[in-house]
């Protein structure tokens, strides 16, 4: 379908602007601290919103509001074990972090974290951690190039996907390599105010185009299929049967929230761990209303298109069930409103993909490069990091480059693999003094294999559970097995802890900075 100038001119602009902040941050990272969690100086807001921004990326506009639309409020459990799962992070895990991780040693990346938490020189633990990192961020960031590749083609109507792809991984590329982490940061708090103002107008420009809403029908993509009273149901499958399988798999992913390094390192930039408790109220309103809205774009836009045959025509014509937002936005909204509400959706992707291209590198550049070349200077160590974004972003290009790629499918897979790896290990970290090493480097390993075993065997994904869950316990397990069965050095533990626990903990690491 085609689109007003208007639109595309409001998209363009929008574009342009984040690439204007990209560079005016160059010249703001000038250390790796910087480059990488912005001299730990974000205050609540930018923590909370850029958390948050990162966390979603183009599923949430895309993916969910799509599986809703086809399949129900079933899959709304997922939204529901996302919610949970935030506020658990937010409350249990991201004041301790910010104090632990300075106390060990002021760690800038999770696997150096991990290593400097357990008072050893082995490059064991940072290695295998930045291996997992390096392989499931690969998939994550082919999730928000190939999201991008469906908003070019639809913003631009063509069926060039391989041109829209280049044109998104560009963008998403040219200002994550110049500005790192101030440039993330900053462009995810303008990003993740635009989602919530979008996400909040569309559902509610479709119901009130929704001719009767009083006695609204509800369709299926497939008109051979008549729809029947389960579409509503929170915990009926289509057999009229509870869906607990769906239920339990949508919980699992709040799960995945302990073990991603893109979001813990915002709770590691911080200022300072008072601030906290503010970002907390901050985020847990943005992730509850977001949400919602997005079911809530599914549910009505299956409405609106049922109750309009001409549009759902035209819809159907598209072929895939997770352009339904943008289909709403173009076809409701006026052109220049439009321009900016689709712009949320390259405002999801982008800020997603920076925040797992900077997480990468770091893997890539601190926890590889600079265990090798100990004496490598900052300036050098910068422009590893801004080659490492280049490299791992034609990976993922290549990896993208399906254009029947599922934007759901490969965020799943990704979630999976980095929670069930860093969940546990990061958990049991902060508050289990007998933890080890080699507790940590054994859960790591277990957790990524699982998912991908998982994954890759017939009978068990078959099954319909989402790896996360049995690949968490069993990760889980791993860690404490192995951590009981070696030693701990119990004497800097306690020093660790008691220094992590101290008051004054984020007043020195403030005063070393200034």
């Amino acid at each position: 379908m085609e689109l007003n100038v208007l639109t595309i001119v409001a998209f363009v602009l929008y574009a342009l602007l984040i690439l204007g902040i990209g560079i005016y941050s160059f010249k703001k990272s000038k250390s790796m601290s910087d480059y990488f969690i912005g001299g730990r100086q974000l205050g609540p807001w930018t923590t909370a919103i850029s958390a948050q921004a990162s966390d979603m990326s183009g599923w949430l506009l895309m993916g969910l509001p799509g599986a809703v639309l086809v399949s129900g409020l079933t899959e709304s459990w997922i939204a529901i074990g996302l919610f949970i799962g935030t506020y658990l992070n937010w409350r249990i895990l991201a004041a301790r972090l910010r104090k632990m991780s300075y106390a060990a040693g002021d760690a800038i990346t999770i696997p150096e974290y991990l290593q400097k938490r357990f008072f050893t020189e082995s490059p064991v633990v940072r290695l295998v951690c930045a291996a997992i990192i390096f392989v499931f961020f690969l998939i994550y960031t082919a999730s928000a190039f190939s999201a991008g590749a469906k908003l070019f083609a639809f913003i631009f109507n063509t069926d060039n996907y391989t041109l829209c792809l280049t044109i998104g991984a560009l963008i998403i590329i040219s200002y994550t390599f110049l500005g790192g982490f101030f440039a993330v940061c900053w462009t995810d708090l303008i990003q993740g105010i635009l989602m919530f103002a979008a996400l909040v107008i569309v559902p509610i420009v479709a119901v009130c185009n929704i001719p009767d809403m009083g006695s609204a029908a509800l369709g299926t993509m497939d008109a051979a299929k008549p729809i029947t009273d389960y579409y509503l149901s929170f915990i009926n499958n289509s057999n009229g049967e509870i869906a607990w399988t769906t239920i339990l798999s949508g919980l699992a992913w709040g799960l995945g929230y302990f073990g991603m390094p893109h979001i813990l390192v915002r709770f590691m930039a911080i200022k300072s761990s008072d601030m906290i408790k503010k970002s907390r109220l901050i985020a847990t309103v943005w992730v509850f209303v977001t949400l919602v809205a997005a079911v809530l774009v599914g549910v009505f836009g299956n409405m609106f298109l049922t109750s309009n045959p001409e549009l759902m025509e035209k819809f159907l014509a598209l072929g895939d069930a997770e352009k339904i937002f943008m289909f709403l936005s173009s076809s409701l909204l006026p052109a220049l409103i439009a321009g900016v509400v689709l712009s949320a959706i390259l405002a999801a992707i982008m800020s997603t993909a920076d925040s797992q291209l900077l997480v990468t590198a770091s893997a890539v550049t601190n926890d590889m490069f600079a265990l090798f070349k100990k004496n490598a200077s900052q300036k050098t160590l910068m422009w590893v990091s801004r080659g490492a974004v280049i490299a791992i972003s034609v990976i993922a290009y290549f990896i993208a480059l399906d254009p029947n790629s599922s934007v759901m499918g490969l965020v799943s897979y990704a979630w999976a693999g980095l929670g069930a790896a860093f969940g546990p290990a990061m958990l049991l970290s902060l508050f289990w003094k007998r933890m080890t090493i080699w507790g940590a480097v054994a859960g790591a390993a277990v957790g990524g294999a699982s998912v991908i075993i998982w994954e890759s065997v017939p009978v068990l994904s078959g099954t319909g559970i989402y790896s996360l869950l049995p690949a968490f316990f069993l990760a889980l397990v791993a860690v404490v097995v192995v951590s009981l069965m070696t030693k701990v050095d119990s004497a800097k533990v306690e020093e660790l802890f008691k220094k992590a626990n101290s008051t004054t903990v984020d007043a020195i690491a403030e005063e070393s900075k200034s």
